[in-house]
């Protein structure tokens, strides 16, 4: 009995250690950009979620494709429809981790550089990616920004012949996040 009351302290105190070091934003923003001579497409999404452990460095985002919003409702149908297939992808995700962890002071107030390095899953296709981005020590939470390319042909997005001219392969895509500790 003793035992066990003892190895229930000891995970009850891991849970409250392992939430202290984890940071959360259920509604961080994505956007992306893409431009021509022809035509300019922007979308942005305010609800990613996104879970970010400061003792390990480890970073995860989760993007439901169908939250991108458009200037234009047809845009919008036809990025879910045409390009993204969001019925057969509804998400995106990337997991990775902070390859420099050791550059950011988590006690003290600043902005610190900070490299990442994971895995982003798109249209059912997984592959690595790396983007620089940075960390702002802001009271008691944690601004990260980031802005990166990523290629829709490495994802499998293929843009037909008929709009070649209006739609970039190369996409830049922007994170803003939010992110407050984690309840106990």
């Amino acid at each position: 009995m003793k035992k066990s009351i003892v190895l229930i302290a000891i995970l009850f105190v891991c849970t409250i250690i392992s939430a202290q070091n984890r940071y959360l934003t259920k509604n961080g923003h994505i956007g992306f950009y893409s431009h021509t001579a022809m035509e300019d497409i922007k979308a942005d999404n305010n609800q990613i979620g996104s879970i970010l452990d400061i003792e390990k460095g480890e970073i995860l985002f989760t993007v439901l494709m169908k939250s991108f919003r458009f200037d234009r409702a047809l845009m919008e149908e036809h990025f879910n429809e045409n390009y993204a297939e969001s019925d057969k992808f509804p998400k995106a995700s990337f997991k990775g981790k902070i390859t420099n962890l050791a550059a950011v002071d988590f006690k003290k107030a600043g902005v610190y550089s900070v490299d990442v390095e994971g895995d982003m899953t798109m249209h059912g296709v997984t592959k690595p990616h790396n983007a620089k981005g940075t960390i702002e020590v802001k009271g008691e939470n944690l601004l990260a920004k980031a802005k990166f390319n990523i290629s829709l042909k490495e994802y499998g997005i293929v843009i037909p012949d008929l709009v070649k001219d209006k739609i970039q392969d190369s996409m830049e895509i922007t994170l803003d996040m939010d992110y407050a500790p984690m309840k106990k």
